[in-house]
């Protein structure tokens, strides 16, 4: 075989060789992997959400009810008091001269008394046998009316000093924490029931608790309706179950129950006071303290609810891609309600057998076909009581 014709041959192989390597081109991509799940089916109720701040049940200002030298304090400022507790002494001195006193007065007006009595009694005889006049027989008998009326005065005259002595005795009229002191011993304190009396300290209870806060009249009303028919939602019944959490809590883990809706809704504001009460053994919570407090909005209800991670915005409005059953994602636009769960409430746009897309979001395309995998439905939990 001459060169020329080798060359050829060569050539001749390199191109079967080509065209053997070269790489395919025109396959189309696989449509993109996606996870689908139906929405979630639950009985909830729309919770409304509000800020308080806790009041005490009682707070009561320790003031004297008799003038006089405070004598000495028993308790350290801020401990926790029980009703009755001894809290201040006033000076008993001047009040036990008094009350002495008054016993003297009291036991001079009956010594009266008796020989009064005595007096018109004789008189009474007297004047049977007419023996004196009717004139004196009227002195006799106003002198006896008078030592009687001298005893009466002079018994509330003693009752008065008692008490007086029994007021040099300050106890706590509540139980619950006692604040500092604001007068020390041996100082002169006023006391009585006008209005320049001393403040010596002041009481609030803590166990339990309230919290109040204001909702606007649209809610108000929104619960009105609802009590009209039948389901108590106004709270005025005390049955309406509440949930609470402090700001540095991220879950609504007190329970307690509303006890009180106020008469009148504010001029100024278009609001209305409500309470709430809760227990407190701990003492966390404090007179003064904020809090965020969840109302019920609404009777329990069957609502769809789908993962938030799921939801997907265009300009203001929500939607969720869906798989239809040729297999490509649909928009479905939804109304959304609250969160429970980590799972979003939708009030309007899905149905429950509405399989959507909840991981891969960002692959699909509304229209294009995907690969749907199927996941298991979270099981329905059942809601807390609103009511008890």
């Amino acid at each position: 075989m001459s060169a020329s014709a080798r060359t050829l041959v060569v050539i001749a192989l390199l191109a079967l060789a080509g065209c053997g390597e070269g790489p395919k081109q025109g396959g189309a991509p696989p449509p993109p992997t996606v996870t689908v799940a139906k929405p979630v089916q639950r009985t909830i109720v729309d919770q409304d959400e509000y800020v308080g701040r806790f009041v005490a049940v009682d707070m009561v200002e320790v003031r004297a009810r008799v003038s006089g030298y405070l004598e000495q304090v028993h308790f350290q400022d801020g401990q926790i008091v029980k009703q009755g507790d001894l809290l201040f002494t006033i000076d008993k001195r001047p009040f036990q001269n008094t009350l002495a006193q008054a016993n003297a007065n009291l036991a001079l007006a009956r010594s009266n008394l008796t020989f009064t009595e005595g007096d018109f009694a004789r008189a009474q005889q007297l004047l049977r046998d007419r023996t004196i006049s009717e004139q004196l027989y009227d002195q006799r008998a106003q002198a006896f009316r008078n030592a009687q009326a001298s005893v009466a005065a002079n018994e509330a005259q003693v009752k008065q000093a008692q008490l007086d002595l029994e007021f040099t005795e300050l106890r706590a009229p509540v139980a619950g924490r006692i604040g500092d002191r604001r007068v020390t011993q041996g100082n002169l304190v006023t006391g009585g029931t006008g209005g320049n009396t001393t403040l010596l300290a002041s009481i609030v209870s803590i166990d339990p608790i309230r919290l109040e806060f204001t909702f606007d009249e649209a809610a108000y009303l929104r619960y009105e309706r609802l009590s009209s028919d039948g389901k108590e939602m106004t709270g005025r019944g005390g049955n309406v179950i509440v949930a609470l959490k402090l700001l540095d809590e991220r879950e609504f883990a007190h329970r307690g129950y509303m006890d009180f809706v106020d008469n009148v809704i504010d001029r100024s504001t278009g609001t209305i006071r409500a309470r709430a009460q809760f227990s407190n053994p701990s003492s966390v919570f404090t007179p003064g303290m904020f809090a965020r407090v969840r109302v019920p909005g609404s009777p329990a209800y069957q609502a769809l609810l789908v993962p938030d991670a799921a939801i997907a915005s265009e300009q203001s409005r929500k939607y969720v891609l869906v798989v239809d059953g040729e297999g490509a994602a649909r928009q479905k636009y939804v109304t959304l309600g609250q969160v429970i769960d980590g799972l979003r409430v939708i009030k309007e746009g899905l149905v429950s057998d509405d399989r959507i897309i909840v991981n891969g979001l960002m692959l699909a395309r509304p229209g294009a076909k995907v690969t749907a995998q199927e996941q298991e439905t979270p099981p329905a939990k059942t809601p807390r009581p609103t009511t008890q």
